[in-house]
């Protein structure tokens, strides 16, 4: 039983991690995004931005972010779904997930939302857990897509 509680607080744990990642991206808190991760991470964003998967530093990430979503007026981001697999002191997370874009402008065309799922592999070090592995995969991006 005890063993079966331990895995369950593990999971919440987890699911936590994931959950302040999109607060602090949501918040503009970049030092709290940072935070989340470990030293590198493997950053994968192909299926919206084409390319590779490569391997970034926490600031490199959020310095990318940072300059990418400085002008929208706001950010949300809605997580659900989650299913998480803990091996020790390694998890696997997916979980489905909307991004929603927000600046006004004179079209009208107000909003850009993104559709689909993460997946994530996170590391327990010193009793806390870190994403090293980000995963996006685009279902559908629906509204304005040249929303700057």
């Amino acid at each position: 039983m005890d063993k079966a509680i331990n895995t369950l607080l593990e999971k919440d744990r987890v699911i936590d991690r994931i959950n302040a990642l999109f607060i602090h991206t949501d918040n503009r808190d970049w030092q709290g995004v940072r935070e989340c991760f470990t030293d590198q991470v493997l950053f994968d964003m192909t299926s919206m931005a084409g390319g590779e998967p490569a391997t970034l530093t926490p600031q490199q990430i959020t310095d990318a972010w940072e300059q990418g979503l400085k002008d929208l007026k706001a950010l949300h981001h809605q997580a659900g779904n989650y299913q998480v697999k803990i091996n020790n002191d390694e998890a696997n997370a997916s979980c489905y997930g909307i991004a929603l874009h927000y600046l006004p402008n004179p079209s009208n065309n107000n909003t850009r939302t993104f559709v689909g799922s993460y997946d994530f592999h996170l590391i327990r070090a010193d009793n806390d857990w870190r994403i090293d592995r980000f995963k996006f995969n685009l279902k559908f991006i629906e509204g304005n897509p040249e929303l700057t």
